[in-house]
């Protein structure tokens, strides 16, 4: 490969076109992150170039490194545009190009109409057989309507791509203005963009591994996710083999491109995109070993080797999918009931793998009773041992070895084989506490301050859902209630209003039950359940009934008091 530091005046010169595969991530970078200190180094660097281009003795004007790009020279015909396959640096030529366009709209404005050419022939092209080709830097699929909208001249949008246009246009109006020439503080600006940035251009020679020339680089940047690895290594390889690589993108990894799949998901104390942990379940299922976080392409690399391309991407897409509906699972479903429990109230990742393979079976080779069983014994398991305040430091290995269990065994049989798996262990760390172990646990333990808020309230969810039957509510148990206490320790303060009545009521019936307290009992129950359901409106209504009935109960009483 050979390797060259240029400005943007000779990247851009000409016509041509540096096109970001479709097997590249989309556009990622931000405001915070990227956006601002990039304008904060081109501006420092615009206010070091002269304003007057006959000040020959001004000082030289040190370059901006702005980072590496590794290019991929294209064959194509003669008369038409020179194309080059951009390998490593598409976040950079892109922002670069979006900067240069959004200067060029402000010295269109306010500078001088040679600027404004200068700047417009570093991201246009002349010749062009499609509208398209106008576009020096052509990005990845996902991302080409909201780059046409933001080198447009039209109303912008609000995808990543057009904001970041507006920012730099509204960047570099606002400082223009804030000299007293700015045509001439524009002039400088377009010196430093078109001579004064550099990049260390890297162009592949035939025989270069594009592949291990990308996973080796250092940039500066928006980190890569393991699924940026693995979508590069997967697609570089399904080019070398001449497949449809369009449509593999298309009907397979395509879905995978959304920004829901790039979201940060809390898991456990750290927040890791959505994508990567699939990918760390699906390879735990497929390799039967524990992935490391920051090794997750390591180990699907050596996976995947010697798999088709196409197999493994396929598989992936289906997996994939499998894993989303596992979060949208209706709750009211065992397969629901056991997300929202263990993965997300109990917190335990580790069991991620085990219910990703139990639902990507098919009902006519993994039986849907089976699975329930399964998710059941999996369920008390953890519970129970998290009842009894036991260890969860040998969790992973107890999924680990389940999932071989099954695995050797086969789904058919997948309850049947889990709860026989788990039952059989006897070590502390892996033992299925019994009943005598969770009730001495229950009456000893102070379960209200040793367990977590989240897992409490599930534990009693749990519980409410167990004693409503038939005759109960007819519904369901909502989720995520707050833990209080039923009976406020302070509850005269609140409720006092018509007890002095009632005791009343029950001086005045010497040798019978005290009605009147046992009245006032009964509205102090029925409201401490009313408030826990939110029906105080209820409540007060009852409270008046209850007393209307101590009254009549004493008038009854009052001849019998006479006679005596």
């Amino acid at each position: 490969m050979q390797s060259n530091t240029v400005p943007p005046a000779k990247i851009f010169s000409g016509d041509r076109r540096y096109v970001v595969p479709l097997f590249q991530r989309p556009y990622v970078w931000q405001q915070e992150e990227q956006w601002a200190p990039l304008w904060d180094d081109v501006r420092l660097l615009a206010e070091r170039v002269p304003t007057d281009p006959q000040a020959y003795d001004a000082p030289p004007v040190p370059p901006h490194f702005l980072g590496a790009i590794v290019l991929d020279q294209m064959q194509t015909a003669t008369g038409y545009l020179e194309v080059r396959h951009v390998v490593d640096g598409q976040q950079r030529l892109t922002t670069l190009q979006l900067l240069l366009s959004a200067v060029a709209d402000v010295v269109r404005e306010l500078g001088d109409p040679m600027d404004t050419q200068a700047l417009k022939s570093l991201v246009t092209n002349q010749l062009t057989q499609t509208p398209d080709d106008a576009f020096k830097v052509w990005p990845t699929n996902q991302d080409r309507a909201a780059f046409r909208a933001a080198m447009g001249d039209g109303k912008k949008g609000s995808s990543r791509i057009e904001d970041a246009w507006t920012f730099f246009r509204a960047a570099a109006a606002t400082w223009a203005r804030d000299g007293q020439d700015p045509a001439a503080r524009l002039r400088a600006l377009t010196s430093a963009l078109r001579n004064h940035l550099r990049l260390v251009v890297i162009d592949l020679e035939p025989g270069d591994n594009a592949q291990v020339i990308f996973e080796t680089l250092n940039h500066r940047g928006a980190p890569l996710l393991a699924s940026d690895l693995i979508k590069n290594h997967l697609f570089q390889g399904a080019q070398a083999r001449n497949l449809d690589v369009q449509s593999l993108y298309d009907d397979y990894w395509k879905q995978l491109d959304s920004d829901h799949w790039r979201e940060l998901v809390a898991q456990g104390r750290r927040n890791r995109p959505r994508i990567d942990i699939f990918l760390t379940y699906w390879l735990t299922m497929k390799t039967l070993k524990e992935v490391p976080v920051d090794h997750v392409f390591d180990v699907f690399k050596t996976a995947t080797a010697g798999t088709p391309v196409e197999e493994t991407i396929t598989e992936l897409a289906r997996d994939a999918d499998v894993y989303r509906k596992m979060e949208a699972l209706p709750p009211g479903s065992v397969e629901g009931a056991f997300y929202y429990r263990v993965l997300r109230a109990l917190d335990t990742a580790a069991v991620g793998p085990f219910l990703l393979w139990l639902l990507r079976w098919p009902e006519t080779e993994l039986p849907v009773e089976q699975r329930h069983r399964a998710l059941s014994a999996v369920e008390s398991w953890l519970v129970r041992r998290t009842l009894c305040r036991l260890t969860q430091t040998d969790l992973n290995n107890v999924v680990l070895a389940l999932l071989r269990a099954v695995a050797e065994a086969g789904p058919a049989t997948a309850g049947e084989v889990t709860k026989t798996f788990l039952a059989g262990q006897t070590a502390t760390s892996r033992q299925w506490p019994g009943d005598e172990a969770v009730l001495a646990a229950l009456a000893e333990l102070p379960l209200y301050e040793t367990i977590t808020r989240p897992r409490l309230r599930m534990i009693l969810e749990r519980l409410e859902d167990d004693l409503r039957g038939e005759l109960g509510e007819g519904q369901p148990c909502p989720l995520r209630l707050t833990v209080e206490h039923v009976m406020p320790q302070g509850w005269r303060t609140y409720w006092n209003d018509g007890l002095d009545e009632l005791s009343s009521i029950a001086r005045a019936q010497p040798g019978q039950p005290d009605v009147g307290e046992q009245q006032a009992e009964s509205i102090s129950v029925e409201r401490a359940v009313d408030v826990s359901r939110g029906e105080g409106g209820r409540s007060e209504g009852r409270r008046k009934e209850v007393l209307a009935v101590g009254a009549q109960h004493a008038q009854a009483q009052r001849p019998a008091r006479r006679a005596a």
